[in-house]
C-alpha cells in the first residue's frame, strides 16, 4: 500500500485513539481503623474486631477492583485506652503486624498515611519497617493523578513524635514544607494531597488549637502550586466537605466508629481526570460525595 493511501488509515487510527477516555482511577480509602486487643468502656468504642472489619473493605475492594488502597493513619490505636488498664506498651508491634495482615487480604498497593495514634507506641522507623514503606512524606503518580502524602507528627519545634505516649496536635516543618513545595511544582498532573490531621480545622478541643499547627502555612502552599484538586483526611471521625482557595477538603469517617463488622465505614474513591470529577461512594456512615473540579 503506498504511503498516500495509507496516511488517512494512520490519521484515522490516532482520531479513534484520542477519542477512547482514559478509564477513572479506583482507589479505596480508610481511615481510624484503631487497631487493639481492648475496647474502650469510657468511649465505648470496639475496636478489637479490626480483622473483621477489614475482611469486608478488602474483599469489597478486591471485586470492584480498585487500583490501590490509601490508609489515612491511626492503623493501631496504642496502649493507651480510655477506661481500661495500659497494658504492655511492647504488644503494639504484634497489633500493628495482625492489622497490617488483615489489609494485606488486598491484592493491590496499599499506600499508609501515619497517625497521631501510630506514634504513640511505635517509633516512625518501627512503622516504616513493618509496612514496608520508603519514608513517612511521599508523592506518586497514578492513574493520571500526582499522589502526596504529609507527615504532621512532629512538634512545633520540627522533633519527630514516636512512642510520645499521647500527642494531638501536629506540625508540618519547614524542611518538609519545602519538600513539598518542590514536589507540586515538580508536575504537571492534578494533585491530591495525604493528610491525617485535618488542614481545615481551625480549633479542636483536644489540641488546643488548630490539630496541624501550621495549617495555614501548608494551605498556602497548596493553593499557590495551582495543582491541587483536594485534600483527603481522617483524625476527626467525621463526615466533612470544606472548600478553601479552590481546594475541596475532604474528611473521611472513622472505620472504628461503626462497631458492626459487618458494616465498617469506608469510600469507593473514583478519581476522572477526563470529566474532571472526583466521586466518593460510602459505606457504613461514610457519606457519598461528588464534585467538579
Amino acid at each position: 500500500m503506498s504511503v498516500r493511501r495509507l496516511l488517512p488509515l494512520v490519521l484515522l487510527f490516532l482520531a479513534t485513539s484520542a477519542m477512547v477516555a482514559a478509564a477513572p482511577l479506583r482507589i479505596g480509602v480508610v481511615t481510624d481503623i484503631h487497631a487493639h486487643d481492648t475496647n474502650s468502656p469510657t468511649e465505648h468504642k470496639v475496636m478489637t474486631n479490626f480483622e473483621a472489619r477489614l475482611a469486608a473493605f478488602t474483599d469489597a475492594m478486591t471485586a470492584w477492583p480498585a487500583d490501590a488502597v490509601l490508609e489515612l493513619g491511626d492503623l493501631v490505636n496504642g496502649a493507651f485506652v480510655m477506661g481500661a488498664p495500659l497494658g504492655d506498651p511492647a504488644r503494639i508491634a504484634g497489633i500493628l503486624t495482625n492489622v497490617l495482615a488483615s489489609l494485606d487480604r488486598f491484592p493491590g498497593p496499599t499506600h499508609f498515611v501515619l497517625g497521631n495514634h501510630d506514634v504513640y507506641d511505635l517509633s516512625k522507623a518501627e512503622f516504616l519497617a513493618a509496612t514496608g514503606a520508603q519514608a513517612t512524606a511521599w508523592s506518586l503518580d497514578l492513574g493520571g493523578f500526582h499522589f502526596v502524602a504529609l507527615d504532621a507528627q512532629f512538634s512545633k519545634a520540627g522533633q519527630d513524635y514516636g512512642h510520645s505516649f499521647w500527642v494531638v496536635p501536629g506540625t508540618v516543618p519547614p524542611a518538609q514544607l519545602a519538600w513539598l513545595k518542590s514536589d507540586l511544582a515538580s508536575t504537571a498532573l492534578p494533585t491530591i494531597v495525604l493528610v491525617h490531621q485535618p488542614l481545615d480545622v481551625e480549633f479542636e478541643a483536644e489540641a488546643g488549637g488548630p490539630s496541624v499547627s501550621n495549617r495555614l502555612e501548608v494551605q498556602a502552599a497548596l493553593r499557590d502550586s495551582g495543582r491541587v484538586v483536594a485534600v483527603f483526611q481522617g483524625h476527626s471521625h467525621e463526615n466533612r466537605h470544606t472548600i478553601t482557595d479552590g481546594i475541596h477538603y475532604v474528611t473521611f469517617a472513622a472505620m472504628v466508629d461503626s462497631d458492626v463488622p459487618t458494616e465498617p465505614s469506608w469510600a469507593a474513591v473514583m478519581l476522572d481526570s477526563e470529566a474532571r470529577t472526583v466521586t466518593v461512594d460510602g459505606f457504613g456512615l461514610q457519606q457519598d460525595l461528588e464534585f467538579g473540579y
